[in-house]
């Protein structure tokens, strides 16, 4: 009934591989099934043109590989799971003003970062002047713990 030539079945069995790796792709991270596709394209077109199973495979290696290479650097930047400073996080490491002073005994101790108002208490739980200027070391809580900077 239907006569298919070699190539046309070849051509429609990459298409039908290209499919299932973009498919595949959907539940997979890392862009590496979707640079397959690409490859199996490449093959489809290889195909297309008439020429034979071994120019096609070429194709589909050399289209994959460059495909994977290309995409890296892309990949790399959007799967990356680089530090993200939330919530507190943010305030590690900066200098805060002493708004009320710290003592440890009365429990009392009130700092400014940036233009954000905390609690604060020191790490060795000594008494910290008014208007000081302080190191934000940690958190406990919602307390920041703070050390004094000597200059």
């Amino acid at each position: 009934m239907f006569e298919y030539s070699n190539n046309a079945l070849l051509l429609w069995g990459w298409i039908v591989l290209a499919l299932i790796f973009f498919a595949a792709e959907i539940f997979t991270a890392g862009f590496v099934l979707l640079c397959f596709g690409v490859g199996a394209l490449a093959a489809a077109g290889a195909a297309y043109l008439g020429l034979g199973l071994g120019w096609q495979l070429i194709a589909f290696i050399v289209a994959s590989i460059a495909a994977v290479l290309l995409s890296r650097p892309f990949a790399e930047r959007v799967t990356s799971t680089g530090p993200q400073q939330v919530a507190v996080d943010r305030v590690l490491g900066k200098r805060a003003v002493v708004l009320k002073a710290i003592d440890p005994i009365a429990n009392t101790g009130m700092v400014r970062v940036d233009t954000e108002e905390w609690r604060a208490e020191s790490v060795d739980h000594g008494s910290i002047a008014k208007d000081s200027v302080v190191e934000v070391m940690g958190v406990d809580g919602v307390r920041l713990q703070v050390r004094r900077i000597t200059e």
